[in-house]
């Protein structure tokens, strides 16, 4: 039998490496933090400052341009940032790219592309996050549409229960999670799960929003069959409002929600009727609060100045978690114990944030919070997260708080 003390052995094994030290480029969130930890890297990171930098940029363009911060705004900022999502996921290029200002308006827009001649078939996992979730069991329970829910545990054959139930419900909406949020367990292999589920017309859609700068990964394989959707509030440390969609070409070309930034450059749709841009952009909304995008464009700036990478965050995040993991090992704390993980410590396939599951969880999460211990609650899981505004001392100082409440 493996026990806690060998997955740990295991996890510092794997991480071998030391974490990075990135934490004065952090200084103004952690200023503000002095007695507190904040190990909810899944939820909200900290931003780095250069981020202010940007905010206040957006604010002089809009004293300098007014009307014309626009011609700015999706030109040279949303290209900064265009290229810099797909450079890090490694797509062909950015006309399949769009923004909003959050996740939410994209999973309409694809929603309202799906039949209307029938009663149109969704399927997805029982673990996909609110934003989602919440919105398609309110549209099944007035029968607009039908729902298949294939339940995400066991992890190891996800993937191989996803790809038979697309055959046997034969769906028009396939949505699932890259990197799930109640768990932290990873999709590994995107190109078999999108060939598995593809067909003509269907929509494919990847909620990448705990995958994106979390974990490495590559959508040059699929991405002309699969929708991509993440944003800047977790691993990209923008903040909210900066999220965008990858687009594949040839794929619901006329979302009924549709916003009239959607018509610029329009060179498709029925003679005299309503045009939609090509590319991502047919999926554009309307007016928006712009700033996340500059911020999300000066933190790829500030990624590449450093030569960091998904690679580097990835690896950074999963030494924090050695470090946390050899502590537990030796001296649990209440739900914080490694038998309690709903991923276990020796499964590379998980994110970047760790969930421990037990009935005790709200109970512990406020105890923790009474001792400046900041984590995130989903139901009777608890979950710490991990990311670069967190080093090495501050994984140290966490240990030691919890051995004076063990």
């Amino acid at each position: 039998m493996t026990t806690a003390s060998d997955q740990a052995t295991k996890l510092s094994a794997q991480n071998a490496g030391a974490p990075l030290d990135l934490a004065a480029a952090f200084s103004r969130f952690r200023m503000n933090w002095p007695e507190q930890l904040h190990f909810a890297a899944h939820s909200h990171h900290f931003w780095p400052d250069v981020t202010r930098e940007a905010q206040l940029r957006c604010w002089d363009d809009a004293a300098r341009l007014i009307d014309g911060k626009w011609e700015e705004v999706l030109g040279p900022v949303w290209q900064k940032v265009a290229e810099g999502v797909a450079r890090h996921l490694n797509l062909p290029g950015i006309d399949g790219l769009v923004p909003a200002n959050n996740t939410h308006e994209f999973v309409n827009r694809l929603l309202s592309c799906l039949p209307r001649d029938r009663v149109p078939r969704i399927l997805t996992s029982d673990a996909e996050f609110h934003s989602f979730r919440r919105q398609i069991e309110r549209l099944a329970e007035e029968g607009l549409i039908a729902l298949t829910v294939v339940p995400a545990e066991p992890f190891a054959d996800l993937t191989e229960r996803l790809i038979a139930a697309a055959k046997a419900s034969n769906p028009d909406m396939v949505f699932v999670s890259q990197v799930q949020f109640n768990s932290g367990h990873a999709l590994t292999d995107l190109d078999k799960l999108v060939a598995g589920v593809s067909a003509p017309e269907r929509l494919v859609v990847i909620d990448g929003y705990h995958g994106f700068l979390a974990r490495p990964t590559d959508l040059s394989g699929i991405a002309d069959k699969a929708f991509y959707i993440a944003g800047g509030y977790k691993y990209a440390m923008a903040g909210e409002g900066a999220c965008f969609m990858h687009c594949p070409p040839g794929f619901a070309m006329r979302p009924r929600d549709t916003g009239w930034y959607a018509s610029f450059g329009a060179l498709s749709g029925p003679q005299g009727g309503v045009a939609y841009a090509e590319g991502g952009w047919r999926f554009m909304g309307a007016t928006f609060d712009p700033s996340g995008l500059y911020r999300m464009g000066a933190v790829f700036d500030w990624l590449d100045a450093q030569g960091l990478d998904a690679v580097a965050i990835h690896g950074h995040a999963h030494a924090l978690q050695g470090i946390v993991a050899d502590g537990l090992a030796r001296r649990p704390c209440g739900v914080l114990a490694l038998e309690n993980l709903v991923v276990p410590l020796s499964e590379p396939a998980r994110g970047n944030f760790l969930t421990f599951r037990h009935a005790d969880a709200p109970a512990w999460h406020d105890k923790l919070a009474q001792e400046g211990i900041v984590t995130d609650l989903r139901g009777d899981r608890l979950r710490l997260g991990f990311g670069l505004y967190q080093n090495a001392a501050d994984a140290q100082l966490l240990l030691e708080r919890l051995a004076a409440l063990a």
